[in-house]
């Protein structure tokens, strides 16, 4: 089976030396792929790689139709759109963006909200929502779009456990109907949860299922002293310290 997200030996950077080398792997049709590393480690760069958007070396390809959900900016809070009116820009992929949008694209995008959790909140101003509701506004976009690709930057940051865990089931969901997901995170416990690992710290450090990656050889060498081990029967247990303001 040809991979809808490939990487062979890509090194990617902004107009100097590569900040992110020696990128190798490929992520198939129903996989979830989460990404570990870092701050500064390489993880938006990656997803800027493969979108083209900067200055790469060796093979970046994506193999379908892709969306990329970004961390949300302060500087977009203030435009006077609601939840909906974002969700249904997704449809602006599809062509046809000089024309109102139709019924069908607004209940495409009523039906991505209601999947994210969100469809009470479909009239609430975009800049009144919490980080993570913008976060879910911004998958439901991408849903929108009905691309089989999905980059998805820290879209669990912000959110509760409890809707976390059901974002995570969704990304299930979508890689199931066939669909490849790059989901890039801070939670290493929780990244057990996916197909794939990938773990990046300016280099690519390792890439496989969990049971392989997520040892601590592995996690020490992505995050070096950023991270406290605990024992846990005979396993590692990571957690992370990361500063976000």
């Amino acid at each position: 089976m040809t991979p809808l997200v490939e990487c062979r030996d890509l090194a990617a950077g902004y107009g100097g030396a590569p900040v992110l080398r020696d990128v190798t792997f490929a992520a198939e049709a129903g996989e979830a792929v989460v990404v570990l590393g870092p701050n500064g480690g390489g993880k938006t760069t990656l997803f800027r790689a493969l979108l083209g958007e900067i200055e790469t070396s060796g093979l970046a390809r994506l193999g379908d139709r892709v969306a990329y959900v970004p961390q949300t900016d302060r500087t977009e809070l203030d435009f006077p759109v609601s939840a909906h009116d974002v969700a249904l820009m997704g449809a602006l992929a599809h062509g046809r963006w000089w024309l109102p949008a139709g019924r069908s694209e607004r209940r495409a995008a009523h039906d991505a909200l209601e999947r994210v959790g969100l469809a009470a909140q479909a009239h609430t101003a975009f800049g009144r929502l919490s980080g993570g509701q913008r976060q879910r506004v911004l998958l439901a976009r991408a849903l929108v779009q009905e691309a089989r690709i999905l980059l998805l930057d820290e879209p669990l940051a912000g959110v509760d456990p409890a809707s976390a865990d059901a974002l995570v089931g969704l990304f299930h969901e979508l890689a199931a109907g066939g669909r490849t997901l790059l989901v890039s995170s801070h939670d290493i416990v929780g990244a057990r949860r996916y197909h794939r690992v990938l773990c990046l710290n300016g280099t690519q450090v390792a890439y496989g299922p969990p049971e392989d990656v997520l040892v601590r050889d592995v996690l020490e060498r992505t995050y070096a002293g950023e991270i406290v081990m605990l024992e846990s029967g005979d396993e590692a247990v990571a957690t992370q310290h990361h500063h976000h303001h």
